[in-house]
């Protein structure tokens, strides 16, 4: 959480419109492009992170985050498993830990 709720709210519908620190949203560019084409993923795209201060570590931690919310998702769509109520409801509605 950030502590921000203006920033969440942004984050929540675009995170391209919220204003970001340069690693924020390295990391976030990385991660949607991780998830929606990652055929597409080169060395260029690392050297971005690299230069936005993450270490290799930090990237593989990244990828490995990225990579465990797809198959999650793919996993629950694959069997039809729905969304709890607070998701379908909204998320203003949302007061779970």
């Amino acid at each position: 959480m950030t502590g921000d709720p203006d920033l969440t709210a942004c984050l929540e519908v675009d995170y391209r419109e919220a204003e970001l620190t340069a690693p924020d949203r390295a990391m976030l560019d990385y991660s949607a492009k991780l998830t929606r084409e990652p055929w597409e993923i080169t060395e260029d795209d690392l050297r971005q992170l690299r230069a936005c201060g993450f270490s290799d570590r930090a990237i593989l931690d990244i990828a490995q985050v990225v990579a465990y919310y797809a198959y999650v998702n793919r996993v629950a769509d694959g069997l039809g498993v729905s969304l709890e109520s607070y998701w379908a409801e909204g998320k203003e509605d949302y007061d779970a830990p």
